[in-house]
């Protein structure tokens, strides 16, 4: 097995970031809940997609890329985050965005527009559609000289999914300082490549430590998590091999992708008020309140030491209100 440190990688975020018990929510619930803090990584408002992106723009600058295009819904953070790392790079950032959600100058399009993204929105419900239209822009891109470098929605490719099993290596020796066990990993699943990390870093690092997704989308996640999964592992030389029970898809969508919830306000407001963390209604609220309603529901029974990956999304809070 390759050594995950040894592979091309960008310093772009602030590592290790904090892992720490939720110690109010903790008493309320009757559980350890520990949470992994992936927002704040030190970049623009922090996020998940900065792991990923250590990895994916090491690999646009070693094939000599000067422009980056992605994409996402309009309020996408994974579009935003890629527009700071860009232009800390110095690289221009493209974003062909879906003309879906909150398209007004509010939350991540402010942001996208102070890190000097271009951003052209496509109305279209199918990111094929907003492909081939990177592969227009691209050609033309060409003809000036420039060489542009392709990253899918959510930077969810085997090779971005390396940010995070390096996360769980991460957070393994950090729980190892703690003193503690941890007993079950959750995450929000968006695009996948978040979880697949976990999935493959929690087999490498935390072997029979169960992880679940908390889908916000209604992909086929228990196909695409392992699939990504595999493939990272291929990139590190090692061998990926299911065990029964070691991955678990459980869906929290309320009406659709990106549309908040109203069950959801209670509990993003309890965690802000009972630790000074802020939930996104996008991702995060989601997760988090589909993961205390299984607790609720006994799928922790057993187990102790639950870790949530905090991937981020605080700008959502400034483009769409809570709904009661």
């Amino acid at each position: 097995m390759k050594d995950i440190l040894s592979l091309p990688r960008l310093p772009l975020g602030v590592y290790p970031t904090p892992f720490y018990k939720l110690e109010n929510i903790s008493a309320k619930y009757g559980k350890n809940i520990w949470i992994k803090r992936d927002d704040l990584c030190g970049v623009a408002l922090g996020g998940n997609k900065v792991r990923k992106l250590e990895f994916l723009l090491a690999d646009a600058k070693a094939q000599g890329c000067d422009t980056v295009f992605t994409t996402g819904g309009a309020q996408s953070n994974h579009a935003m985050l890629t527009a700071a790392c860009a232009a800390r790079l110095g690289m221009q950032c493209i974003l062909p965005l879906k003309k879906r959600g909150v398209t007004e100058h509010k939350g991540n399009l402010i942001l996208d527009d102070i890190y000097g993204a271009q951003v052209k929105f496509i109305d279209t419900d199918k990111y094929d559609d907003i492909y081939a239209e990177m592969d227009r822009m691209s050609a033309e891109l060409a003809k000036e000289g420039r060489k542009a470098y392709h990253i899918p929605v959510g930077g969810s490719t085997p090779l971005g999914a390396l940010g995070y099993v390096n996360c769980v290596r991460e957070f393994t020796a950090q729980a190892q300082d703690a003193g503690i066990q941890i007993g079950h990993i959750v995450s929000a699943t968006g695009s996948g490549g978040t979880t697949a990390g976990l999935l493959l870093g929690a087999k490498l690092y935390q072997p029979g430590v169960k992880v679940t997704g908390m889908g916000v989308d209604d992909d086929p996640f228990e196909e695409i998590v392992p699939t990504l999964a595999a493939g990272a592992a291929e990139l590190l030389d090692t061998p990926f091999e299911r065990t029964p029970d070691d991955f678990q898809m459980v869906y929290h969508l309320g009406q659709g992708y990106a549309i908040p919830n109203a069950e959801d306000t209670p509990y993003i407001e309890e965690l802000a008020r009972m630790e000074g963390i802020l939930l996104d209604p996008v991702y995060t609220g989601k997760a988090w309140t589909g993961m205390l309603k299984l607790l609720q529901e006994g799928y922790f029974d057993g187990q102790d030491n639950i870790v949530f990956v905090h991937t981020g999304g605080a700008a959502a809070l400034f483009a769409m209100n809570l709904p009661r």
